[in-house]
Parts: structure tokens; sequence; C-alpha cells
């Protein structure tokens, strides 16, 4: 008997019995799944929680879209822009110092994995308090962390068209910036260079499906799950290192 089995994009014939060809087939089809799915340089990171676990901040819906089409597509783009060019093999780091090397498809791509993998890295489904020490940090740069909140939430409300907000240490200090599209702080192209410690997606695809277009809700909603801990664990790291 001959049996034709497709996998991983490759056609199978394997003249077995059906009980033959089972246990022939089964290793095959691992192998080249496998191989196939490794051939990937930037792959999509687990949500750290369910769709529907920053409700009511972030309803169920937009979470899923967001997580499966738009940022699976940055991923799926930007595997496919590096194929081939200067930038096949470079870490996302080694891509963002030095994007303006690459064209626009590396850059807007790069930039929709690495902000979005950090979008959902900062919000928590129970998020703790900032801690004492994080919160001195905050106060010596802001005055406190209402006024903090207040001029976080002022720059991403007036960030024109779609972009980020962000908390960056610049020379060892806390300081708000914005970027437009997908770019961030990490970039050579940026005005504002810094290592981003918290990011807020401002693009209406992130609020648009609850908020229409009340982005100051959606920013003022947002607070209530901000993953402090993870934002002064990235503090702690780049501090540690300077």
């Amino acid at each position: 008997m001959q049996t034709k089995y497709i996998a991983g994009g490759f056609i199978i014939k394997i003249n077995k019995t059906p009980m033959k060809l089972f246990k022939n087939i089964i290793p095959v089809i691992l192998l080249l799944t496998a191989s196939h799915s490794v051939s990937a340089q930037f792959k999509l990171a687990p949500l750290p929680y369910a769709y529907n676990a920053l409700e009511p901040a972030i309803d169920k819906e937009t979470m899923e879209i967001h997580y499966t089409k738009h940022h699976q597509g940055y991923v799926n783009n930007l595997n496919a822009a590096v194929k081939g060019s200067a930038a096949e093999g470079k870490s996302l780091a080694e891509i963002l110092a030095s994007v303006s090397s690459y064209p626009a498809a590396i850059r807007n791509n790069a930039g929709g994995h690495y902000n979005h993998t950090m979008f959902w890295q900062v919000m928590g489904a129970k998020p703790k308090a900032p801690s004492a020490a994080f919160l001195k940090e905050i106060d010596q740069t802001f005055g406190s962390l209402d006024k903090f909140k207040a001029a976080f939430a002022d720059s991403a409300a007036k960030r024109f068209g779609s972009g980020w907000a962000w908390l960056i240490v610049q020379n060892g200090k806390l300081k708000i910036s914005t970027t437009p599209n997908q770019d961030n702080p990490l970039m050579d192209v940026v005005k504002e260079k810094g290592t981003p410690i918290l990011a807020l997606d401002v693009w209406e695809h992130a609020y648009y499906l609850k908020y229409q277009n009340k982005r100051p809700d959606y920013i003022t909603a947002w607070w209530t799950v901000v993953n402090w801990e993870e934002v002064e664990q990235r503090y702690n790291k780049v501090v540690k290192k300077s």
C-alpha cells in the first residue's frame, strides 16, 4: 500500500501496511515539524495570563485580538523581513540598537515585537503597589506617585496618532518619553534614548473595542493592572549595570 502524507511542507510516500506506516511515520512527522518550527528566528512568547485576566481594565476580546493577531503579525513579518538580510542571526537588542541600518519593515516589526512583549509583562491580574524603595525613586524625580501618574498619563494622551508612552532610565535617572508607531527608546533613531522599564500601548487597537476614542479613560483604567513588581525589577537591573 502506498500512502502520501504531507508534513511540514513535505510529501512523504511510504509503502507499508497501516500499522507499520503508523509506527514509522510518527517520528518522521515530529522531526519535520520540529525542524520547520525552529527555523523562525523570533517567536511569540506565551501570554503571562489568561485573555480575561486584566478585566475590566482590558477586555478579553481586545486582549485576544491584540496578542494573537497584532503581536503575532509583527513576529511573522519580522521573521520574513530578516531572512536573508544583514539582521539575520542577530538578537532583537542588536537590531534595535542599529535599526537605522535596516529597512522600514525590520524597524517597524522589530519594534512591534519588542514593545508588545514588554507591554504584556508590565501588566498583571493582581499587581502589587510599588515598594517603598521604588516609591522613593519616583518621589525624587516626579514629586510623588500621583504626580508621576499624571505626567505619564498626560504624555500618553497627547501622543499624536499611534505610538507608545514610556518610563525609561536615562543616565541613571527616571524619565518619561513617548515614541511614534512602533519605535522605542532602545532604537538609534529616537531623540530620547534610554532603557524602558514601563510601556503603554496607545495605538487605537489596544483600547478601541472597549473605550472607542476615549484614550484618557483607557489610560486611567490601565493603572489598575500595572505590574509594579516587574517595573521595579527592570529598574534595579538597569541601575545595577550602570
